[in-house]
């Protein structure tokens, strides 16, 4: 497995006064209002902007907790324990981590994100609290140092954690911690799976709204910069952990936040060392903010015009992933689990093709993370990648594809350069299926044609995977895992499995 390089001392910063940590107490207050259901907005946009107030230095807000969970999860039915946490499939505690959650609390600034722009403080002092959950190193030894701080997403009207949940073996592994931050209103307050309507028991005093005055999550980018500030100076948060290098992450809408965020509030608040945005919309992204941005894409926002071009610089990457969807069917596996536990939104899976594309995006997540460290703490630029290949059209872009319907560029895994089924990011039909992307395995004389034998499939798996590991877009704990996965399987054999 490549190693991060030896970390080096972090300047300090100037820093608020520490947030007070106390024993969690009974949440008696009255749950606050709640906000009918509405568009999410893609930005804040005050209309009161031309009346700016100074902004203040980001606050430390007061922590809470860890809140305790009355019963274990799915066997409460207050819903009194976080949701999804403790995922079904995923022992935390076996892997040396400790999941808890904590609610924390201060007053934040409206903010106005103009375009390419420092973001302007529209009026100040509005009161929130909301919750973070963490996951962490149960000890010191384990620790690498580096916290990854998701804006969690509420697209499917709930905290969805999906960094987390897409590398999270990764995530363990390497000694990471994790804090997962509920930002905006649809995720805290909108009926009827956002946490205060979820369990008005264990969040009934949550509010991102200033009490129903503020219903456009212009609070939400302060909000998310107190986070940050609470992780590196409150340490009881982390449990004693001292963190040196704090990263932003965000995926969709998260993502496209971020973007938002990264070019108007990340050049004021400065609490972020650097950012992974996930399959997100949003850009171009200015190129005088110090800190480092990795923007991974797949197929599915190509296909839909959705990654403006930037060429790459001192300060941003651009990768993008042939064949990938924006979600996948490995990351909808895990995430059907905890969300059929919890009672949450079901999913719609009638698409026009066969969905959710089999391109395992977690490979070339994780290997984003490994080169944003170095990248951040040695100033170590992550390999460039091509982009993929389109063809412009009066309604946007098209994708040229191969004889096996693969796009052309890219990053590319085992899954499209050593295929067994055409997978692509494009979908239609109800739904979200246009993010869900196709997969539509070959026929037995097919892959009797490209694979006469089985040593043939794992040589052609292996010598792409081994490609990319040079490249630096898989770390080799996951190549040898690719690698393996096509060693037990049944391709070139004269009795094929079925592929899932």
């Amino acid at each position: 497995m490549k190693r991060f390089l030896p970390r080096t001392k972090r300047r300090s910063r100037p820093v608020a006064v520490l947030g007070v940590l106390t024993a969690a107490a009974v949440l008696s207050a009255a749950a606050p209002p709640q906000i009918a259901a509405g568009p999410i907005a893609e930005h804040a946009t005050p209309k009161t902007a031309d009346l700016a107030v100074a902004a203040k230095p980001v606050a430390t807000p007061i922590v809470t907790g860890p809140i305790p969970a009355a019963m274990p999860p799915g066997t409460d039915l207050t819903h009194n324990y976080p949701q999804l946490a403790a995922e079904p499939g995923f022992d935390v505690s076996g892997r040396g981590y400790v999941e808890e959650e904590f609610f924390f609390e201060g007053k934040a600034t409206r903010y106005d994100t103009p375009p390419m722009a420092d973001g302007v403080a529209v009026s100040t002092d509005h009161p929130y609290r909301t919750r973070m959950i963490v996951r962490r190193p149960d000890t010191p030894a384990k620790f690498n140092g580096v916290v990854i701080v998701e804006w969690v997403n509420v697209t499917s009207g709930y905290n969805l954690d999906v960094h987390w949940q897409e590398s999270r073996d990764y995530l363990t592994r390497e000694g990471y911690a994790y804090v997962g931050v509920s930002a905006q209103r649809v995720g805290v307050q909108q009926e009827p799976y956002g946490l205060t309507a979820w369990s008005p028991t264990r969040y009934g005093t949550l509010d991102v709204t200033a009490g129903g005055t503020i219903t456009d999550d212009s609070l939400s980018y302060d909000i998310f910069s107190q986070a940050g500030q609470a992780v590196r100076t409150n340490p009881a948060v982390l449990g004693g952990l001292r963190p040196d290098t704090v990263l932003a992450v965000g995926q969709s809408q998260s993502a496209s936040r971020l973007a938002l965020y990264y070019n108007s509030i990340q050049p004021l608040a400065r609490v972020y060392d650097g950012f992974m945005l996930f399959v997100g919309s949003g850009g171009p992204f200015r190129t005088d903010v110090p800190a480092k941005l990795l923007r991974i894409s797949t197929e599915t926002e190509v296909a839909l015009n959705r990654v403006p071009y930037q060429a790459d610089s001192r300060v941003l990457r651009s990768w993008e992933i042939a064949g990938a969807s924006h979600v996948d069917y490995w990351f909808m596996m895990n995430r059907m689990q905890g969300v059929a536990r919890d009672g949450l939104r079901p999913f719609e899976f009638a698409c026009d093709r066969p969905p959710l594309s089999h391109v395992d995006t977690k490979n070339v997540l994780n290997a984003g993370y490994h080169h944003l460290v170095n990248w951040v703490r040695h100033d170590v630029q992550p390999p460039t990648a091509p982009r993929i290949r389109t063809m412009p059209t009066p309604d946007g872009v098209v994708i040229p594809r191969d004889e096996n319907g693969i796009a052309f560029g890219g990053i590319r895994l085992a899954e499209v350069d050593a295929p067994i089924a055409t997978n692509t990011g494009e979908n239609s039909g109800p739904e979200l299926c246009r993010l869900y992307g196709s997969h539509q395995p070959f026929t037995a004389e097919k892959l009797a044609s490209l694979y006469p034998t089985h040593d043939a499939y794992v040589r052609a798996v292996r010598n792409v995977t081994n490609s990319n590991l040079r490249k630096g877009f898989i770390l080799e704990r996951d190549a040898a895992e690719t690698v393996r996965e096509a060693e037990v399987s049944r391709v070139g054999t004269s009795h094929p499995l079925p592929i899932p």
